[in-house]
C-alpha cells in the first residue's frame, strides 16, 4: 500500500523520450492495469489501441497538431509508444470510464519504470476524416470517441520536480 501511495505521489508527466521501445512485458503490464480501471455501472466502455508502428504514430501526431494549428509541433515528444484512449459515448460514464484507465496506464508505468503523459486532443483527432478512418481501421464504430492519448517510453532526462500542493485542495465539510 505504501508503495502505492508513492508512486500516486511521485509520479511526473515526462515530455522528452529515449528512441528504445519499451519491452514487451512492461506494455503488457501497463495496458493491463488499464483494463482494471473501475468504470460506470461496469459498462467498461473503454478500449486502449496499442500504437508503436513510427509511421502511425506519426500520422496521428500529425493530427493531433492540426488540432493546435501548429503543424510543426510534435506533441507526442519522441515516445515510442502511444496509447489511445477511445470510449463508447453510448455508455453511462464514458469520458470518467476513458480517464480513469488513462490514469492507471499512467500509475502503472510509472511503477515499472517507465515514463508516460497524457495528451489531450484525442476527442478532435477521431472526429477528422483521418481519425475516422482510423476507428474503421481498428473495428470501431463512430459511437467510439478519443479520451486521451498515453504516450509511453524511457525518460530522456530527470522527471521534472513536484509542484507545491496549493492551499485550500482538501476542505473537510462540517
Amino acid at each position: 500500500m505504501k508503495s502505492t501511495l508513492e508512486d500516486l505521489q511521485n509520479r511526473r508527466s515526462i515530455r522528452a523520450y529515449k528512441p528504445e521501445q519499451i519491452k514487451d512485458e512492461e506494455l503488457n503490464a501497463i495496458v493491463t492495469a488499464g483494463t482494471w480501471a473501475a468504470s460506470g455501472a461496469g459498462a467498461q466502455s473503454a478500449v486502449i489501441v496499442v500504437v508503436q508502428d513510427t509511421a502511425l504514430i506519426t500520422q496521428i501526431e500529425a493530427l493531433n497538431a492540426r488540432v493546435l494549428n501548429s503543424p510543426e509541433a510534435k506533441p507526442f515528444y519522441g515516445a515510442p509508444t502511444v496509447l489511445a484512449v477511445l470510449v463508447d459515448k453510448t455508455k453511462p460514464t464514458p469520458l470518467e470510464d476513458g480517464s480513469l484507465v488513462l490514469g492507471n496506464l499512467m500509475i502503472a508505468a510509472y511503477a515499472i519504470g517507465v515514463g508516460s503523459c497524457w495528451i489531450h486532443r484525442a476527442k478532435q483527432v477521431f472526429e477528422f476524416e483521418e481519425g475516422k478512418a482510423l476507428l474503421k481501421t481498428w473495428g470501431l464504430s463512430e459511437n467510439y470517441v478519443g479520451v486521451g492519448f498515453c504516450i509511453l517510453g524511457y525518460a530522456a532526462g530527470e522527471a521534472p520536480k513536484p509542484a507545491a500542493r496549493k492551499e485550500g485542495y482538501i476542505i473537510k465539510a462540517t
